[in-house]
């Protein structure tokens, strides 16, 4: 069942939202050559608990160990923070952050490039942070998730990228994880019918070569099946009179 929130609810989210807003502002200098995934963790678990009754959403959610997801390269979900995976030049990394905070939940995630990163995997980045946004743009009263999808097939369309179809976004509210699935392929006028209070996770992940994935041996890390690099970006948003409101809306120092 799809649970719409009130206004005063959708703010109780956007304040968790706003944790995440500026811890991804001040991690973005700390990826560099040399730190370990562990480490980036271990800087997200301390920032997000300064934050009075706020806790990361994902540390032991379904038996998850880390308080991020941390997912290198080829990895496009899911990667667990370990203290011998570390940065290198030329890199990107995904990090996906959930908290909790007043018993709402939000979720976000964002690919950074690791000092220097080639044309295509610059070209990768770009391209799925606007899926991001596009999708975003369509998350409006009287249209539909499949909208949603429509939205994001439509910007990737001729870039030479996959979209990743076997995972998807999501409800977000009281559980990290709520109705409905908010797929990023779609058709326009499909799908559950946008209505206001809806919160949504809406995450593109696009690859540089196939769509396919698979999950590693330590049931977490979903990788791209041929290896290609794959990236991911992600918001929490609500469906509102006024249009889309981004619930953890994240300032440009982030994603410069």
């Amino acid at each position: 069942m799809i649970q719409l929130k009130t206004p005063e609810e959708v703010d109780a989210i956007a304040r968790g939202g706003a944790i995440i807003a500026d811890f991804l502002v001040e991690v973005h200098p700390r990826i560099e050559p040399g730190i370990s995934t562990l480490d980036l963790d271990r800087f997200a678990d301390d920032f997000i608990r300064s934050h009075a009754g706020a806790s990361p959403a994902f540390k032991g959610l379904y038996g998850f160990s880390g308080s991020v997801c941390t997912s290198l390269n080829e990895e496009v979900v899911h990667g667990i923070p370990k203290a011998d995976r570390t940065l290198v030049d030329g890199d990107i990394i995904s990090i996906d952050v959930g908290v909790k905070l007043d018993g709402w939940c939000s979720d976000s995630a964002w690919t950074f490039p690791v000092g220097e990163i080639d044309e295509d995997t610059q070209h990768l980045l770009e391209v799925t942070k606007d899926a991001l946004d596009q999708a975003v743009s369509a998350t409006v009263l009287e249209s539909s998730v499949g909208d949603i999808g429509a939205a994001v097939v439509a910007r990737v369309k001729g870039t030479g990228l996959s979209i990743i179809k076997d995972l998807v976004g999501h409800g977000v509210g009281r559980e990290v994880h709520e109705e409905p699935q908010v797929p990023n392929i779609g058709q326009s006028g499909t799908g559950p019918a946008l209505r206001e209070g809806m919160v949504l996770a809406i995450e593109p992940m696009l690859s540089c070569g196939t769509a396919e994935i698979q999950t590693l041996s330590d049931r977490w890390t979903v990788v791209t099946r041929d290896g290609t690099r794959s990236a991911h970006f992600e918001h929490t948003v609500a469906v509102t009179p006024a249009g889309p409101r981004i619930l953890t809306a994240v300032p440009a120092e982030a994603a410069a």
